[in-house]
């Protein structure tokens, strides 16, 4: 199953609207669209989300931005993300912090990326709809010093939540372990 990567930077540079990305998933079985959008305001990107939403039954989530959420149909955080919002809301306690985001969006998806056993550890103790894992392999959309390689099934088996294999995951790959191939610009390659 594809959880797919709606990177609006990389569509503009593709020359690829929303309406042609959606067009783009309908050939493909699309378990979740992951919004993010690093170069426009966030009135831009909440005019976005609602056209996703609007011409899509996929459940969107947002990329990084919390402010966001009540928008969309989940929030994805990086490790990095995770540690600036407990420092901005002044909760050292993970567990804490997703308490709270569940409590106050009872029924939101909820994701993290993790890339090692730890981080897979720390996330079971989590209330999560999936992890991402990775990176699987290089890309060339991020940059990645973390290369799991056949490592990552190992590191997938250990999650109780379902996994998405993230980092130059290609929409035919075949992973163990894996619930989800997140796809980024391997579903943009042919529409140029």
């Amino acid at each position: 199953m594809i959880y797919a990567l709606c990177d609006f930077e990389l569509l503009t540079s593709y020359k690829i609207t929303l309406a042609q990305y959606l067009n783009i998933l309908s050939h493909y079985n699309v378990a979740y669209i992951q919004y993010r959008d690093k170069v426009n305001p966030i009135e831009s990107q909440r005019n976005n989300i609602s056209f996703l939403k609007n011409n899509t039954i996929i459940p969107i989530i947002i990329n990084d931005k919390i402010e966001l959420l009540e928008y969309a149909d989940g929030l994805h955080l990086g490790q990095e993300d995770i540690q600036s919002l407990k420092e901005s809301l002044s909760i050292e306690d993970t567990r804490l912090l997703f308490k709270l985001l569940r409590k106050k969006y009872p029924n939101k998806l909820f994701g993290i990326s993790t890339h090692n056993e730890l981080e897979i550890l720390e996330a079971n103790k989590l209330d999560l709809t999936y992890i991402g894992l990775g990176a699987y392999r290089k890309t060339s959309t991020k940059d990645v010093s973390n290369i799991l390689g056949d490592n990552i099934s190992y590191l997938a088996k250990i999650s109780k939540h379902p996994v998405g294999a993230i980092g130059g995951v290609k929409i035919d790959d075949k992973i163990d372990y894996i619930t989800y191939n997140v796809i980024g610009s391997d579903l943009l390659k042919n529409e140029n």
